[in-house]
């Protein structure tokens, strides 16, 4: 069996097939039934079966016709959307803005660090989250736009990447409300009997949140860590125990999750990053981030 068979004579088995016979799918092509069998049939030499089969003074589809029917259907159905696509796409310039997330920044602060560009009524974002590592290694290649991240990119002479600070916001501690009498009883020493879940030593924000513990004498009863902040908030809304997180998506927390502030992390900050390839920031949608967090 051939793998070159042509889409050509693809196309005309398609036809043909739609139409029910050689006859009306000549007519719809314009073109002799002579003609069109013959590239019909050129098509099952291709590929090495039959597709049609005589059936009374017309002809039916076989069960190998039957599946390449269904592939061909998907083939030239998306083939008849491409003028539409095409123009849509013409006249509707699209800016895109590839976006890659550190797996240590907090989720629910990402949308609001991308809030100065979401208007951009020509804005085509995609986001992938990766290993903060990970992340630099593509900007580098230009698979990326800008990185979003929760620290500043490591001095390495190999990757030449530009950190650019978005600002901070300070850390607080929240509770789910079976817990809130409990954990603000004493608080923070309250901490060391209530259930608490911190973010691991991936997100660059936990090496501050071990420090205040202990400046203030505390030694936390940790029942979960968590790599995804999402995931901590969602657990921690789900009752399982009193978390930190920053205070600007304190009203994400309060109204999505039915959490309660309970205290301050004093002296703790989560910090935020936008790294791009490009020292003098060409991409017009960055350029627009980083003014607006100044």
């Amino acid at each position: 069996m051939s793998s070159n068979y042509s889409y050509r004579h693809l196309y005309y088995f398609w036809v043909v097939a739609k139409e029910g016979g050689l006859t009306r799918g000549a007519e719809r092509l314009g073109m002799a039934v002579q003609t069109v069998s013959t590239q019909v049939r050129e098509l099952e030499r291709a590929l090495g079966f039959a597709l049609l089969k005589p059936a009374g003074r017309g002809v039916v589809l076989t069960e190998a016709g039957q599946a390449a029917l269904r592939q061909a259907d998907q083939i030239f159905q998306l083939g008849e959307q491409l003028p539409a696509l095409v123009r849509d796409a013409a006249s509707t310039p699209s800016v895109r803005l590839a976006v890659g997330i550190s797996n240590g920044l907090p989720k629910l602060a990402v949308r609001r660090l991308l809030l100065p560009v979401m208007d951009d009524p020509g804005l085509r974002l995609l986001c992938h989250e990766d290993q903060f590592e990970g992340l630099l290694s593509d900007l580098a290649l230009h698979r990326l736009d800008v990185v979003l991240a929760d620290r500043a990119a490591p001095a390495n002479p190999n990757l030449k990447v530009y950190s650019h600070s978005l600002g901070a916001s300070a850390m607080a501690w929240y509770a789910p409300p079976d817990l809130v009498e409990a954990a603000r009883a004493n608080f923070p020493h309250s901490l060391a009997e209530v259930p608490v879940l911190l973010p691991t030593t991936h997100a660059a924000v936990r090496a501050g949140i071990d420090q205040w513990f202990e400046r203030v004498g505390v030694k936390p009863r940790i029942v979960g860590e968590f790599e995804d902040s999402a995931l901590l908030a969602t657990f921690g809304g789900g009752g399982m125990g009193v978390f930190p997180a920053t205070e600007l998506v304190e009203d994400k927390l309060l109204s999505r999750y039915d959490l309660i502030r309970i205290g301050d992390c004093e002296g703790v900050q989560e910090n935020f990053f936008a790294i791009g390839a490009d020292k003098k920031v060409a991409h017009p949608l960055i350029r627009r981030l980083l003014l607006a967090w100044h």
